[in-house]
C-alpha cells in the first residue's frame, strides 16, 4: 500500500498511557497503520463518557523507554479523543481503537467503561472505532488480545462497520491454541449490587468508600 494510503489509526485506553495494554497494542497495530496514541495521563477506569468542562484540558508528550510513545491528557477517554481528532492530529484518523483494558467490559460495565466511552467517541465522530478488552483482573499477557486487534482492524478497514456502530470486543485470557472461535453475542444483564463503606479518615471526618458485589444473570448464547 502506498504511504499516503496507509491507515491512520487512532490509540487510546482508560488504563492510562503508561499502561501494559495499550503499548501491546500499538506494537501490533504499528505493522499495519500509522498510530497515533492520545490517552489519559492516570488511571481512568469506570469515569464512563465524562468529558472536562469546567477546566484546561493539557496534553503533554509522553515517552517510554526512551522513546516519543504519544500524548497523556490530563483527562477522560473521551476527552483524549474529542482532543486528539479536533485539535493534535493533522487530519481525521481511519480508525479508533480502545484498549486494551486489563479487564473485561460486559454487561453494566459497558456503561461505566472508559474504554468502551473512547470507542463511543470515536463513533460519535463519524469513526469505525473498537473497544478491545481482555478478560482478567490478574496478571495478563496482551498478546494474542494485540494480535487479534490488529486481524480485526484491517478486517474493518476492508469492509467499513455500520453507521452508528461500534465494536465492543472481550478477549478470554487464555492462551491462543485454546480459542475456539468468536461469538456475536448481546449486552448482559448483570448489574451491580451496590454498596457504601462508612469510612473514618486520620482527622475522624466521615467518608464513604464504594463496595459491591456483581449480580451475575446468565443469558443463553443461541438466544443472544
Amino acid at each position: 500500500m502506498p504511504e499516503q494510503e496507509r491507515l491512520h489509526i487512532l490509540l487510546s485506553n482508560d488504563d492510562g498511557i503508561d499502561a501494559p495494554g495499550i503499548f501491546a497494542l500499538a506494537q501490533e497495530i504499528k505493522k499495519i497503520a500509522e498510530v497515533t496514541v492520545i490517552a489519559p495521563d492516570k488511571q481512568q477506569s469506570a469515569v464512563g463518557h465524562a468529558i472536562t468542562m469546567n477546566y484546561p484540558l493539557r496534553a503533554v508528550p509522553f515517552h517510554k523507554n526512551g522513546e516519543f510513545f504519544g500524548y497523556a491528557v490530563e483527562g477522560t477517554p473521551a476527552d483524549a479523543i474529542k482532543l486528539g481528532v479536533r485539535s493534535l492530529m493533522k487530519r481525521k484518523p481511519d480508525m479508533v481503537i480502545s484498549g486494551i483494558n486489563h479487564g473485561s467490559n460486559t454487561a453494566i460495565n459497558i456503561i461505566y467503561s472508559g474504554t468502551v466511552s473512547a470507542a463511543t467517541e470515536g463513533t460519535v465522530l463519524g469513526i469505525p472505532s473498537i473497544a478491545i478488552s481482555l478478560t482478567t483482573y490478574g496478571e495478563a499477557d496482551f498478546s494474542y488480545a494485540a494480535k487479534f486487534a490488529r486481524k480485526l482492524a484491517v478486517l474493518v478497514a476492508e469492509k467499513g462497520l455500520p453507521e452508528g456502530t461500534l465494536l465492543n470486543v472481550n478477549v478470554p485470557a487464555v492462551s491462543e491454541q485454546q480459542i475456539a472461535g468468536v461469538l456475536l453475542t448481546r449486552q448482559g444483564k448483570s448489574t451491580w449490587d451496590d454498596t457504601f463503606d462508612v469510612r473514618r479518615d486520620p482527622a475522624n471526618r466521615e467518608y464513604f468508600w464504594l463496595t459491591g458485589q456483581l449480580n451475575i444473570i446468565h443469558i443463553d448464547p443461541a438466544l443472544a
